[in-house]
């Protein structure tokens, strides 16, 4: 067996060392607002249920390792003292690992991961309509646990209201665990559907990904196209080139596609098909035919 003592390792190898063994995790997808109003949506799944009297959960932003920076999140429940936690299943994956984009502060991950804002009942963040479960919360006390890189901070959140889905609700008004098909979190690029077991998404883009909102009109409108598959399309840096066009085009296997592709739905259908098995460019080539 092999040991480490943590004195002994970088700060980079004891983040993955202990996000790949304490797994899976449940991800708090923290919707937050700033003094001025701003909204924000950032994953964390640095989390759990700790009270029940009262309903208290708890969820650290740490510190980023790798420049010891803080995030938009932890600046606004130091000034709005709020948070509403909403829970991710699996329809909403790719765009909530698209809302943990390192976006600048005057950017709504709401908007750029295509997610809708819902107005809370009691606090002033917004709740995330998409998600099954969103539970609105006062921030009651945020602990620092240390100044350097990778520290994290306790915000405990004591809940005020939770809102349910009908969908993924039995009939004696319990959580029907399979219809809510919740998402956690392992190590690297590694999450966990509670149905199935591991699966894998690519992390957002270093560089920014175009976001869901600056896809055409008509991608984001599909009836064919799921959440997830525009989470994806949103995740790229930027659009083929039209030298990138002509050259997908000029195969002839997709020059002969090019005449039976007459209508949306069929060039959605087979740009879902690209990305079902992981052809990201040229599921966009198709959409942009």
């Amino acid at each position: 067996m092999t040991s480490f003592e943590p004195k002994d390792c970088t700060i980079q190898q004891l983040q993955a060392l202990l996000s790949s063994a304490v797994a899976p995790r449940p991800i708090a997808f923290a919707s937050t607002i700033d003094i001025k109003g701003n909204p924000n949506l950032s994953p964390f799944s640095f989390f759990n249920i700790f009270s029940t009297n009262p309903p208290i959960l708890i969820f650290s932003p740490a510190r980023r390792v790798r420049d010891n920076t803080t995030k938009h999140t932890l600046h606004n429940v130091q000034e709005v003292k709020e948070v509403v936690i909403n829970v991710v299943h699996y329809n909403m994956i790719q765009q909530m690992s698209l809302s943990s984009t390192e976006y600048g502060k005057d950017v709504n991950e709401f908007e750029k991961s295509g997610l809708t804002m819902l107005k809370s009942d009691l606090v002033r963040p917004f709740r995330v309509a998409e998600s099954p479960i969103q539970m609105e919360c006062k921030v009651n006390e945020i602990k620092p646990l240390g100044t350097e890189n990778g520290a994290g901070n306790l915000v405990i959140c004591e809940v005020l209201k939770i809102h349910m889905s009908e969908t993924v609700m039995n009939t004696d008004g319990t959580i029907d665990q399979e219809k809510l098909d919740l998402v956690a979190r392992g190590g690297g690029s590694y999450y966990i559907r509670a149905k199935d077991g591991f699966l894998e998404i690519p992390k957002p883009l270093k560089t920014l990904g175009i976001g869901v909102d600056a896809l055409p009109k008509e991608v984001r409108q599909s009836t064919i196209l799921t959440g997830n598959d525009l989470g994806i399309l949103g995740n790229v840096e930027a659009l083929p080139s039209a030298q990138e066009l002509k050259q997908f085009w000029s195969i002839s296997k997709h020059q002969d596609l090019k005449n039976d592709l007459n209508t949306i739905e069929a060039i959605h259908i087979k740009a879902k098909e690209y990305l079902q098995d992981g052809q990201v460019q040229s599921a966009w080539c198709m959409l942009l035919k």
